[in-house]
């Protein structure tokens, strides 16, 4: 089955992987895309994005420009947001409008100008806090730490007895616990896309997406992933800077997985209606990565930084249990993180990047979101 399908930011980082994958199967790719500065800086057409793909600069929230991206599309591809867990505690307006506000433009225009089906990309962040096990093995879905202060000796979650509980992969199943504006906005986008498709006679589909990395992320961009940030501070000789004690754990799942994840979403029959995971189904501390990546990068002498704070909104443990898109699509990641860490650090070893990541840390203390 070959479509014409409009992918929404589909100039970022996941969205031209997304658009190279979606070609290789023989559809028609369009592109909705702000092309905002802080991702892209300035440029008329993202070098990472595929030629065979149009492209229409606009803004989501644009109705007249969804409604002309739209005409004679088959298919939706949702990916325009604001991404950042920390700028989302600040900026909340313009997260708020740009993936709420933007998500019902779409949904409404859509009315007018139906599709088959549309995927939403949502995120890990809306579960908050991981899945636990308490010291009886008890599920635990509402874990929270009770203080974020300088220095504190220990930032696990524990029970109500104060025992330390142990945190295991994170099913979709588990309830929604919003930290961060950012959780809410993909939220909001997930509950927007199952309510308003089904009675226009739109297949919904929504995946949550871990932690993606891979070559072309947005080095310079302090909100990105983690991966990308770090990449940053080592291209540049900094170190990279680790909240907490870098003993979090995180699920890192390949871009090109990702891609090859929405575009299954998008043709198979039985992912209609659906919210699935998509991660690697490993987890890794923040320091082990970190590490991992500078060995890759040729950048071993470089050791992170361990803060000894934390960011009002992050999480101690989130990772991926991905045995419902196993068994429902057949989705299963490839990519082995070494090679892909490999790949990525022959990647920036060609690039520039500015490094912000100290003027966002500042940001975040001057409002008072670093503990």
């Amino acid at each position: 089955m070959t479509e014409s399908i409009l992918i929404t930011g589909g100039a970022g980082f996941i969205g031209s992987f997304v658009c190279e994958e979606l070609l290789r199967r023989g559809n028609r790719v369009r592109v909705l895309d702000s092309l905002i500065p802080q991702v892209h800086g300035d440029v008329e057409r993202p070098p990472l994005l595929p030629q065979g793909a149009e492209l229409i600069r606009g803004d989501v929230r644009d109705g007249d420009a969804v409604a002309r991206a739209l005409k004679g599309i088959d298919s939706v591809v949702h990916l325009a947001a604001e991404v950042g867990v920390g700028q989302s505690m600040y900026e909340v307006e313009r997260y708020t409008s740009v993936n709420d506000v933007g998500t019902a433009v779409l949904f409404e225009r859509l009315i007018d100008n139906p599709v088959r089906r549309v995927v939403t990309a949502s995120s890990m962040s809306i579960y908050g806090e991981g899945l636990y096990e308490n010291a009886d093995g008890e599920p635990v879905q509402d874990a929270e730490r009770k203080t974020l202060k300088d220095g504190q000796a220990n930032w696990e979650p524990l029970d109500e007895q104060g025992r330390p509980l142990t945190p295991v992969a994170t099913p979709e199943w588990k309830r929604p616990n919003l930290a961060s504006i950012y959780a809410l906005n993909k939220y909001v986008q997930e509950r927007t896309t199952h309510i308003m498709a089904k009675p226009y006679g739109i297949e919904g589909v929504c995946l949550r997406l871990f932690n993606v990395y891979g070559p072309g992320q947005a080095l310079s961009n302090p909100y990105t992933g983690v991966l990308a940030i770090f990449a940053s501070r080592l291209l540049n000789g900094q170190q990279p800077m680790i909240f907490e004690d870098g003993e979090q754990r995180r699920d890192f799942v390949h871009v090109t997985d990702v891609a090859r994840a929405f575009s299954d979403a998008l043709e198979l029959p039985q992912a209609v209606g659906e919210t699935f995971n998509i991660g690697s189904g490993q987890d890794r501390s923040v320091t082990e990565v970190a590490n991992a990546l500078a060995e890759a990068m040729g950048k071993n002498d470089i050791e992170p930084e361990i803060v000894g704070k934390g960011r009002i909104g992050d999480i101690r443990h989130c990772f991926c249990d991905t045995s419902k898109a196993a068994d429902a699509i057949g989705f299963r990641a490839r990519k082995d993180f070494g090679e892909g860490l490999a790949e990525l650090a022959e990647w920036v070893a060609e690039q520039t990047a500015e490094d912000r990541v100290s003027e966002a840390r500042a940001e975040l203390e001057k409002r008072g979101l670093v503990a």
